[in-house]
């Protein structure tokens, strides 16, 4: 899988949820959409995103790590760098 395959994988997962749970259109939703701001999601609702990439790509991302990620493409930067961590480390 190429970088930039695996970025759009992500991309697309993490904007497919939101529109989903935010009943937004997809297209609205871009790498430098911010979640609070344009997409006026609660804690909730950022809980179950983060629920999801731990599901889905078998990340782990903290309290604090959570609260750092403003943007969509803030969230596709953790997982492609958590999951590269793991891949470097054996356990991915």
């Amino acid at each position: 899988m190429t970088d930039t395959g695996s970025r759009e994988q992500v991309f697309d997962l993490v904007r497919a949820h939101l529109a989903d749970e935010l009943d937004v259109d997809p297209e609205a939703i871009g790498e430098e959409t911010r979640f609070r701001e344009d997409l006026e999601t609660d804690s909730l609702d950022l809980y179950t995103l983060v629920q999801e990439l731990e599901d889905t790509y078998g990340v782990s991302m903290t309290d604090e790590q959570a609260a750092k990620i403003l943007t969509v493409g803030q969230a596709v930067e953790f997982v492609l760098a958590s999951v590269g961590e793991q891949a470097l480390d054996g356990s991915g």
